[in-house]
């Protein structure tokens, strides 16, 4: 079990971090807003989380140990598997998630793709004894990046996240005002999804 990743930034891409390890590159699937964090060439460390199959290893890295915690404990859930458990926090706060769970708020969690009502009503009714209460620890909003890869990685991250290009795009251009000269991928990957939404 890899727990956590220390080491230097070597790439980041839209929807993956390489950190290097001992001299080793270490791939890990992320969130915007953890990418939106690391910066190429500056130390990192990363809690993980190693989800085996049969036919592949795949590693997904966090803000803090709180998103992987809640990241672990939503797969214990039925129907949730690794990729929509990112997704959730993608969309929403780790404390999001827990006031939608423990308020049996469905409404809020078919916001993210891949979650009807059916599923959601599920997803309460498995985790609301067990979500915990929120903890007021969320992560700090990810720092302002420059504006001008802003769309590619919000367009991306919605095209991960289930929706097609098209309506990634729309969804993108609608909230082109909200970005101004500092753009910060997580709220805006959020906005972008409650257009989606509403569409």
């Amino acid at each position: 079990m890899i727990a956590s990743v220390r080491g230097k930034v070597a790439a980041v891409s839209l929807s993956t971090a390489i950190v290097e390890v001992g001299g080793i590159g270490i791939e890990m699937l992320c969130t915007p807003n953890t990418l939106a964090t690391l910066r190429t060439g500056e130390e990192a460390h990363l809690p993980t989380s190693l989800v085996v199959r049969e036919d592949s290893l795949t590693l997904f890295g966090f803000t803090d140990t709180d998103e992987r915690t809640l990241f672990e404990l939503l797969q214990t859930a039925s129907g949730v598997g690794p990729k929509l458990a990112q997704a959730m926090l993608a969309v929403l706060s780790p404390d999001g998630i827990r006031l939608a769970i423990a308020g049996e708020d469905a409404k809020t969690l078919t916001k993210v793709p891949g979650i009807g009502q059916k599923g959601a009503q599920r997803i309460i009714l498995e985790l609301k004894d067990r979500i915990g209460a929120p903890t007021g620890t969320a992560s700090a909003p990810a720092p302002a990046t420059a504006a001008a890869p802003w769309r590619d990685q919000v367009t991306e991250a919605l095209v991960g996240l289930g929706y097609n290009a098209r309506d990634a795009d729309k969804a993108v251009t609608a909230i082109e005002p909200e970005a101004g000269d500092q753009a910060n991928i997580s709220l805006l990957l959020r906005a972008a999804l409650r257009t989606l939404s509403k569409a």
